[in-house]
């Protein structure tokens, strides 16, 4: 008897490791489970394409950082055999002058296909409350 894969399970999980890769962070480890032709958009339209640029980008908006994943979603698309996956939890860490912060919303989408992550969107509440914290918000937190 033959095993049926389930495409669905198989890239939660993989997104699954690349966040806990990507939070060490450990972009060479990350990058094992992206495709060449990886690309990632942060929110504000910044566009990054290999997990070490991430992490890059993320020492200069905050001294440290960890993602509190709540939930992983996915859906297969029968037509193209891509699963997407959605991701959503919070940030907690420093910003950099080292006040804390916990509670910072994000939800990360991934196109996964053939066993690898294509791409990523990456949504969170950083701009947000760093506009309150000077006093640039439209309306209060």
């Amino acid at each position: 008897m033959t095993e049926e894969r389930d495409p669905v399970a198989e890239a939660k999980a993989l997104v699954e490791r690349y966040l806990e890769l990507s939070m060490i962070p450990d972009p060479e480890g990350a990058r094992r489970c992206v495709a060449a032709d990886f690309t990632i958009r942060f929110t504000g339209g910044r566009r990054f394409a290999d997990p070490a640029e991430c992490t890059g980008f993320n020492a200069k908006r905050y001294a440290w950082v960890k993602k509190r994943p709540l939930r992983t979603d996915a859906v297969l698309d029968p037509a193209t055999g891509e699963v997407r996956v959605f991701n959503t939890g919070d940030l907690y860490g420093a910003w950099p002058d080292g006040t804390p912060f916990d509670h910072n919303r994000y939800i990360d989408t991934f196109v996964v296909r053939d066993g690898l992550i294509r791409s990523t969107e990456v949504w969170n509440d950083s701009a947000e409350i760093l506009l309150d914290r000077h006093g640039k918000a439209e309306a209060p937190l």
